[in-house]
């Protein structure tokens, strides 16, 4: 039995039919539920952040049959919010969609127009300029959110200065930063002594050891919230061996000295 494969226009018709479906739920739920009628942009907001965080665990653990609810899910928000402002008459989902592709085509004038580029990083350095030229920012770094946690902020931050040539041309030049900052922080610390240390000099000198980290991740190609995040599940999942072993044998954990504590944690290390 020969496999039959559907044509481009037959998969294009597919989504353009679930997604009108989507929109004719979303129209039906807005007017006779009551939950869906009394939400707002504000009311959904939190919950957008929510799902949005269970998309990016999703991808962490490779579960694409979750990622793909999950991004049904953030579907239905982005439906949802502009219903809402298509009933303030302030704008509707053809004015953001025709929105989305007008921004793609004019920031890809090596797609769309006739700018040529050799590599990614011409790229993202023609994005950043078109940007700040669209937005009319008086600085490079004024479309960096200002609610980004914080990680994530000097990632961008970093990304941006880079966008038009502020930045290190080597990773060990970065890396002696990394030293530099390590051994500033080091010093305001006063790791051998006893003696008092500044607080604010102390978190001030911490803050630039993580920004220098992260810069020095970017790179070598490291993304520091996904590495910081994995190393905390890693934490976790030993841990949490360490509490059910050690439970097995009878002990109570806040009851073991750490050196118990250590011979289950040595174990859980020997755990894939």
């Amino acid at each position: 039995m020969s496999r039959i494969i559907k044509s481009e226009d037959a998969r294009r018709a597919e989504k353009l039919e679930a997604f009108d479906r989507l929109l004719t739920i979303m129209d039906e739920l807005r007017a006779n539920c009551p939950w869906d009628k009394k939400q707002t942009m504000d009311s959904l907001r939190h919950l957008t952040i929510e799902e949005t965080y269970e998309l990016s665990h999703s991808i962490i653990e490779g579960d694409l049959q979750e990622v793909k609810k999950e991004l049904g899910d953030i579907m239905l928000h982005l439906v949802f919010y502009a219903k809402i402002a298509d009933e303030k008459n302030a704008f509707n989902l053809v004015d953001v969609l025709n929105g989305i592709c007008d921004k793609l085509i004019h920031r890809h004038p090596h797609i769309y127009g006739d700018v040529n580029v050799e590599n990614e990083e011409e790229v993202k350095q023609n994005w950043e300029k078109l940007k700040l030229k669209e937005k009319g920012n008086d600085s490079v770094l004024g479309g960096v959110p200002k609610t980004l946690p914080a990680l994530i902020k000097s990632m961008r931050i970093q990304e941006k200065a880079r966008g038009v040539g502020f930045d290190w041309e080597k990773k060990e030049q970065v890396w002696e930063k990394v030293e530099e900052e390590m051994q500033e922080f080091r010093n305001e610390f006063n790791v051998e002594t006893e003696t008092p240390i500044n607080p604010d000099l102390a978190m001030a000198e911490f803050g630039d050891l993580l920004f220098s980290l992260v810069n020095y991740a970017r790179f070598v190609n490291i993304n520091p919230e996904e590495a910081l995040e994995r190393t905390n599940r890693k934490f976790i999942k030993r841990f949490q061996y360490l509490e059910s072993e050690s439970q097995k044998d009878g002990k109570k954990i806040a009851e073991m000295t750490l050196a118990e504590m250590d011979t289950y944690w040595e174990e859980a290390k020997k755990l894939k």
